[in-house]
């Protein structure tokens, strides 16, 4: 333990590896990322925590997940499972290539003021329509919206307290979409968010469909195929924000584990000006990549700023 400890420590020295403060972060962790042949099944867990990829906080719902095979058909989930702190889910792999298991969301937040007093726009991530991409079209109207409390006549319903809220620890009002915002408010101010969190199971070998871009949002064009990683090679991902090569996108890279090791070991890196991402793997192991980047061209009216998530789960052999 304490030999990969020190193999570790000197690959923070040399990577520039730091130890950001600790947030639940989202995962999935396949029981394989390569398969040879057809008739295999691969098991997913899915949850939210800490530590990677260790469960203790709450688990992903399997209704929020879909699956792609390698000819862009939708596949399905068997045998789910939803526990405390995990979900666990198969998938079959039954066609040769590579294989796109996840979930994509998108959705707006925000605040704006009526008279004074701060609401607060509730529309969180939806589920996306597809492996192209988020799905479009605005959600519906929720329960405790603005339209519903004013046609029931009471005072509108508290939405989930946060920053900014209510004096008092009163929680602050809210609607649901964009389109409820009353043309009398003032102060509005609205992000948009799109992100994806994804894992990819090759059978054979890997296809290129699973990484075609669709020229919307951030996208991850692998260099080197997820299946092909080595702890003694250096990993190269390309990066695309609206079809083009993104630079300066913010990744975070943290190997799992971490119940077992004395520190995180995350490496923060950023891609170069093509928008590839150099990657160094200090052992072999499963890593938890994140990808963050932020610009101001959303496309929902009224938001000023976009914020873009890519995730996924890696596997690295030893050489």
């Amino acid at each position: 333990m304490r030999t990969r400890h020190a193999l570790l420590a000197a690959a923070a020295l040399a990577i520039g590896v730091s130890s950001p403060a600790l947030a639940h972060r989202q995962w999935l962790l396949p029981s394989t990322t390569t398969l040879a042949g057809t008739s295999e099944y691969v098991t997913v867990d899915a949850a939210v925590s800490n530590d990677l990829f260790y469960a203790d906080h709450v688990a992903i719902d399997p209704a929020q997940v879909k699956v792609w095979a390698p000819d862009g058909s939708e596949g399905k989930i068997e045998n789910a499972a939803k526990g405390r702190y995990r979900s666990t889910f198969d998938v079959k792999i039954d066609k040769p290539g590579t294989w796109t298991i996840g979930m994509e969301r998108s959705g707006v937040m925000g605040t704006f003021k009526v008279g004074g007093e701060t609401w607060r726009v509730a529309g969180r991530g939806r589920p996306g329509g597809g492996a192209g991409g988020p799905g479009a079209g605005a959600p519906g109207a929720a329960p405790g919206s603005m339209a519903q409390q004013r046609a029931a006549g009471a005072p509108p319903a508290g939405g989930m307290g946060g920053p900014g809220g209510a004096p008092g620890g009163a929680s602050m009002k809210s609607v649901a979409t964009v389109a409820e915002i009353p043309a009398n408010a003032t102060d509005v101010k609205l992000t948009e968010t799109q992100s994806k969190n994804v894992v990819y199971v090759t059978a054979d070998a890997p296809t290129a469909n699973a990484f075609k871009p669709t020229g919307m949002g951030l996208e991850f064009q692998p260099i080197t195929q997820p299946g092909a990683l080595a702890s003694d090679e250096e990993g190269q991902f390309r990066f695309l924000v609206d079809g083009r090569p993104a630079a300066n996108v913010a990744v975070t890279v943290v190997p799992g584990s971490k119940k077992f090791r004395e520190a995180e070991e995350a490496q923060e890196i950023k891609t170069g000006a093509d928008g590839v991402l150099r990657v160094k793997w200090p052992v072999a192991g499963v890593y938890w990549l994140n990808a963050k980047y932020t610009d101001n061209k959303p496309t929902t009216p009224r938001a000023t700023e976009r914020r873009l998530s890519f995730t996924t789960t890696l596997e690295v052999v030893a050489p």
